[in-house]
């Protein structure tokens, strides 16, 4: 695995890649790795020549700086991992190096992507991912980028970003991966106590039964029974509980025949928050 921390290095190594003209896979992370970031790698080792990762702790996305600051860093096991699963070459820049010295966030305009759910609880994030997002694909110009389905509405608005700006990327989302008890791997997961940990798969199962109540329950039903569940909770605070429309991302009221559905919920576990959702059949 090849590692590079300047821009200008990587842009003369991929002009060789590019001049014989092999595809490029892309998988941007903040580090902190797990088997979710893994099995991206996988999925892009296997339809493209080259696969470059990322590992960039984004200061413009964090709302607070008390996040910014708790948030894990584990180069040394990071490349470990990376080098387990045959990554190519792992771009790891300063921020600095990104951004000069100039940390600001660009504004965007994602058709109002950008309001719902997390927008209305983390004020200015949507425009750092955009920030970053923007400026990675124009340094590492992939063919491919793949992302999670667990932050599937920053999968939606990086959608949005690509078609808005016309950049020749494909952008692949890929489904959440879970622990065996059903917790949505995240990097967020270690800072859990025991105690957290163990009861964590309470998210999971009521999205599960969530699920199944949207067979037969209108939406409003659905929320106040999840709201419900979580204010008997002793360890999970619940931050928002939504059913919303897939491409929209608008909270819905009544279903419609030929649209697509998912519920979406994030959990604060004293200060750890916790982000998953489930597609709904209709």
């Amino acid at each position: 695995m090849i590692i590079f921390k300047k821009k200008s290095e990587l842009k003369i190594y991929l002009q060789n890649i590019k001049a014989y003209k092999r595809t490029i896979g892309f998988v941007p992370t903040m580090g902190a790795l797990h088997k979710g970031h893994l099995s991206l790698i996988q999925k892009a080792k296997k339809k493209n020549d080259i696969v470059i990762v990322s590992i960039f702790v984004n200061p413009t996305q964090f709302d607070k700086k008390e996040d910014l600051i708790k948030y894990p860093k584990t180069l040394e096991n990071d490349s470990k991992l990376l080098e387990s699963v045959d990554c190519d070459v792992l771009f790891y820049p300063s921020v600095e190096e990104i951004y000069n010295k100039n940390v600001v966030s660009d504004a965007f305009d994602f058709d109002g992507l950008e309001h719902q759910m997390e927008g209305k609880f983390r004020e200015g994030h949507f425009n750092g991912v955009g920030t970053i997002v923007k400026t990675l694909f124009e340094i590492v110009t992939p063919n491919r980028a793949y992302f999670g389905q667990k932050d599937f509405q920053q999968l939606q608005i990086i959608k949005k970003m690509v078609k808005k700006h016309r950049i020749n990327v494909k952008i692949k989302g890929c489904a959440i991966y879970r622990e065996d008890d059903g917790l949505a791997m995240s990097s967020r997961n270690t800072r859990l106590t025991q105690e957290q940990r163990e009861a964590a798969p309470f998210i999971y199962k009521t999205l599960k039964t969530a699920r199944k109540k949207f067979g037969t329950e209108n939406a409003d039903i659905i929320t106040k029974w999840v709201e419900n569940r979580f204010k008997k909770h002793p360890l999970f605070k619940l931050e928002y509980f939504t059913i919303a429309d897939e491409k929209t991302l608008e909270t819905i009221k009544d279903k419609e025949f030929g649209k697509k559905y998912r519920a979406f919920i994030a959990v604060f576990a004293e200060d750890v928050r916790l982000i998953d959702n489930i597609r709904l059949k209709n």
